[in-house]
């Protein structure tokens, strides 16, 4: 299991980052641009674009994304059995090495979710 919590990790990225995001602002904007419309309402809703995102954080063994996604995941409403029913997947795609970070996920989805919507 991981040995930080999520919501430390997010804010001390953001924070680590805001040097880098005034020295390269441009870069820093055209990546936000694309992050906002790659995760816009579409033909994929946005909830499916961000489990996609997620699976991708595991299958790739990045805990920052695991952070960001989770939080997204709740603020749209997710259910932790979709959250499992995509780690499945990530796992298969994976392999042993997602699965271990589908437990971080998990653990950073009962952590950063309110008990009212662990469901």
């Amino acid at each position: 299991m991981s040995s930080f919590d999520h919501q430390t990790l997010t804010r001390d990225i953001n924070h680590a980052l805001r040097p880098f995001r005034q020295s390269q602002s441009a870069a820093m904007q055209g990546f936000a641009q694309l992050a906002q419309a790659s995760m816009a309402e579409g033909a994929i809703s946005a909830k499916n674009k961000e489990l996609i995102a997620l699976a991708i954080g595991v299958t790739q063994r990045c805990s920052g994304c695991i952070g960001f996604h989770t939080k997204a995941l709740q603020k749209l409403g997710a259910t932790r059995q979709e959250l499992e029913e995509m780690l499945s997947i990530a796992v298969y795609m994976g392999g042993g090495p997602a699965l271990m970070y589908a437990a971080e996920t998990l653990d950073a989805w009962d952590k950063l979710n309110p008990p009212t919507q662990s469901a």
